[in-house]
């Protein structure tokens, strides 16, 4: 049975890897209640540069039909497919356990893994969603003649690749399987360009409600987007090894004119983790520089009511020493102003100077 870590905070959890209990054997394909009844769509495109055969819901028996032919066969999987279809699509295309037990439990960690004539490839896929990152494993098998693809989620991302292979004169049509896992690699990578874009604009925002009046809430913005930049870092960073073994690894599956696309697509993935560590570092100043203006804000604070108190402190002791209760009539040393009949008048002409008088020399010191 798959498990899954409970959900921390307001949209993701932390840990998003579904796994099976431990002790469990190697290969099992054993989906979790959810999976099982789940539906997915298999789509088939086999094509060449003269024809394009498309099938947006396709059997295993379909796909296998066309592995026969001299052409580019693409399955691609958008779903969750149940256990018995998936181990029965593994049997029929001779995929390794290992590998379908890592379609089947995703949150896997970007990696490539090399079988006999075979890549299996594992790439996350970021989509924002109420300002939320949402991770959908791409799941990759390769071979000279076809390529197999898995992704979560109910929204295919591949729709794209789709269109240009319906233009006959697209380079797409003309290349081998090859090229096509190139473009897929591609798309899910640059993906990653968007999200950063509105992680930017969020940033920015960020920034000037702080220069004007950061609050509580604007904290709390601080802290998702800086969990969220880190979770974003731990899913494309391995991207770029994927990548890099595909450049560096001498194999048949990828030819010499495809590397120099690939080598594209590595620059892409330099650029997102330039852009990422950027905004990293931009939410951490920004939290110090939230920090420094409560700090600011409270230092005004305190110093406003240290003025007060200064100013008061003078007319507390004016008035603490008319406020004594000496007998007039037993001494005349006994407050002798109360007798005066300008007296009150005096005593608060006093004290509205002193408090002037202490006003105007702070404000020349700048103190308010």
């Amino acid at each position: 049975m798959v498990k899954r870590a409970a959900k921390r905070g307001p949209k993701q959890p932390y840990f998003r890897k579904r796994y099976h209990p431990p002790g469990t054997a190697p290969g099992t394909l054993a989906g979790s209640p959810e999976a099982e009844i789940a539906t997915a769509n298999i789509r088939l495109v086999d094509y060449s540069p003269e024809k394009l055969f498309l099938n947006e819901t396709a059997s295993v028996t379909d796909c296998l039909s066309c592995l026969e032919q001299n052409t580019v066969t693409w399955v691609h999987v958008q779903g969750h497919l149940p256990s018995a279809t998936l181990r029965t699509l593994g049997d029929t295309f001779h995929l390794h356990p290992l590998a379908m037990e890592d379609v089947l439990n995703t949150g896997q960690r970007p990696k490539i893994d090399a079988f006999d004539q075979q890549f299996f490839i594992i790439m996350s896929l970021p989509i924002l969603q109420d300002d939320a990152i949402v991770i959908h494993q791409v799941s990759l098998f390769a071979n000279a003649n076809y390529i197999i693809s898995f992704c979560e989620g109910a929204d295919d991302p591949f729709m794209p690749l789709i269109k240009r292979l319906q233009d006959k004169s697209t380079r797409l049509r003309k290349r081998g399987a090859d090229f096509l896992l190139y473009s897929i690699l591609d798309l899910v990578i640059d993906q990653g360009f968007p999200v950063l874009e509105s992680f930017g604009l969020q940033l920015e925002e960020l920034e000037h409600n702080i220069a004007q009046s950061a609050g509580r809430e604007t904290l709390d913005r601080m802290h998702f987007l800086k969990r969220e930049l880190i979770l974003l870092r731990r899913i494309l960073w391995p991207q770029r090894e994927v990548i890099t073994q595909l450049l560096r690894d001498d194999h048949d599956l990828v030819t010499g004119e495809t590397r120099i696309y690939l080598r594209d697509c590595y620059d892409h993935t330099v650029e997102i983790m330039e852009l990422l560590e950027t905004y990293r570092d931009m939410a951490s100043s920004m939290l110090d520089i939230y920090l420094s203006s409560v700090s600011n804000r409270l230092n005004e604070a305190m110093r406003l009511l240290a003025v007060i108190a200064t100013i008061f402190i003078p007319l507390t002791f004016i008035v603490g020493v008319y406020g004594m209760n000496f007998d007039r009539g037993a001494s005349p040393w006994n407050m002798p102003e109360l007798g005066w009949s300008y007296g009150y008048p005096l005593i608060w002409l006093l004290m509205i100077a002193i408090a002037a008088g202490m006003g105007i020399y702070f404000k020349r010191k700048g103190w308010f």
